[in-house]
């Protein structure tokens, strides 16, 4: 521990706030990413491997949020440190959306793979890649650049049976033995790729739960009998009058609504259990190789999840709390154990996070800030006060289907849930004093106050690269 010390302190010594250059010479760490599929935050205590190996030896970031309540938008810009209406994958589907239009815009030519693999990294990425990949672009054997390994679905991911799994470029078909549980396949995969890598490497691993169904592993189908999800005060919220059209139409949950949703919560603390003996074989494999004190785990999800707050029986795609703040927890060299982190942090910081840790060069499109100040305990004196959040309601009908809201931009501040939709509706929140969302302020507010937020808002979304980082700082 020692040794890894004194290696991020000549590290962290030479890194700006946007972070990348490294001292020849300096060992780099090795990075692990795990990435899970639409875990709402507050959770994180029923998972005794994550909360015992990262909870307790990391550091919690308290407001995290994504670039975009859904899946595919949300994870372009963990692989490119940027905001959405600057990588333009709007939504899970084609025309707008999903692998198809990552792929067709040229994206994989620059991602957080190629930079770590230029900066001499051993990469690997297993799990869930961006939505209806191969798509109709390429091939199941397609694997894009810049990755070493490759372990990624191309079929019925989200059952976690009866799957295809494209292994290096060679496709592979799963069935329906308990060995085939996809989330227990990646895990040993990583296992593998941890144990046999010579430093440094890379991982990026996407499990698939508590996405649904959310199927468990067999060993864990009875867990968590008894479990009810959360009741906040936005639970079956009895009061939308302020709200925008799409919230007022929702109907009331009732009891009979409130027991699917228990059940629904508990089949995603079930299927998480896969995801902890996940964390756990990892942990286990990097200390039996001795790596794991010069290793760093970063571990979040996508986007959030609501379970009747809101009157929103399931699904995310909203600027409320709930689907936008999400968890993320590292541990690793110089990270105070049971630390908290409280500055407000975004999706698009993980790239720039990982290139800074390895020595990668920032490409100029890159919009996200290094949060290796903040993992040392040292925020810098300007840091960010707002935080985009962007959404385009979808095409493709059946996507459509699957959301009543309509597209909006969202800004966040340290006290503000300011939103703006392409109805024209607004939203105002101020959270010091309502942090459940309850009370739209916006058709009271102070016309001052509104203008204000809207100015900062237009400045994020005209923001690009490097403007992205004074925007961002706009009060």
């Amino acid at each position: 521990m020692l040794k890894a010390l004194s290696r991020l302190v000549c590290l962290l010594l030479l890194l700006p706030v946007g972070g990348t250059a490294v001292a020849e010479g300096v060992p780099r760490p090795n990075i692990v990413f795990v990435l899970a599929d639409d875990l709402e935050t507050g959770t994180l205590g029923h998972f005794p491997n994550i909360t015992r190996h990262l909870v307790h030896q990391g550091a919690s970031f308290d407001r995290y949020f994504a670039t975009n309540p859904w899946c595919c938008p949300s994870r372009a810009s963990t692989l490119r440190s940027q905001y959405v209406h600057s990588h333009r994958v709007w939504t899970n589907t084609a025309p707008e959306g999903g692998f198809d239009r990552f792929h067709a815009q040229g994206l994989e030519r620059s991602t957080i793979g190629t930079w770590m693999k230029q900066a001499g990294y051993r990469t690997a990425l297993m799990g869930k890649y961006l939505n209806h990949y191969p798509g109709v672009t390429a091939q199941e054997t397609y694997v894009p650049p810049g990755w070493d390994e490759w372990a990624v679905p191309v079929r019925k991911l989200y059952q976690e049976y009866g799957y295809r799994l494209n292994e290096n470029g060679r496709v592979a078909d799963y069935g329906w033995s308990e060995s085939d549980y996809l989330t227990d396949v990646l895990s040993r995969k990583a296992r593998d790729f941890v144990t046999a890598s010579k430093d440094p490497f890379f991982l990026y691993l996407a499990p698939i739960p508590p996405h649904n169904p959310a199927n468990p592993a067999p060993r864990h189908a009875g867990a968590f009998p008894d479990a009810m999800a959360p009741r906040s005060p936005s639970f079956d919220q009895e009061d939308v009058s302020r709200e925008p059209l799409w919230v007022r139409e929702l109907p009331r949950i009732g009891p009979a609504g409130a027991e699917n949703i228990d059940e629904r919560f508990r089949a995603r603390l079930r299927a998480m259990l896969g995801v902890d003996d996940l964390v756990g074989s990892l942990v286990k494999a990097l200390r039996e190789s001795g790596k794991l004190g010069d290793t760093y785990i970063f571990f979040a999800s996508d986007n959030g999840f609501h379970l009747g707050t809101h009157r929103l029986r399931r699904g995310k795609t909203t600027p409320f709390e709930e689907a936008v703040r999400v968890p993320l927890v590292v541990r690793g060299p110089g990270v105070a154990a049971g630390s908290r982190i409280d500055p407000l942090t975004s999706a698009v910081d993980l790239p720039a996070t990982f290139a800074a840790l390895g020595g990668a060069p920032l490409p100029p499109f890159a919009e996200g800030r290094s949060l290796v100040p903040l993992l040392r305990g040292h925020p810098p004196a300007q840091w960010r006060r707002n935080v985009l959040v962007e959404f385009a309601r979808p095409a493709n009908r059946a996507s459509a289907r699957q959301t009543p809201v309509p597209g909006y931009r969202a800004l966040r501040t340290d006290r503000y849930t300011y939103v703006r939709y392409d109805t024209g509706e607004r939203q105002l929140y101020d959270l010091h004093a309502d942090p459940y969302q309850l009370d739209n302020l916006a058709a009271s507010a102070d016309p001052a106050l509104l203008a204000g937020l809207e100015r900062r808002l237009q400045a994020m979304t005209a923001c690009s690269g490097a403007t992205c980082r004074q925007a961002d700082t706009v009060q």
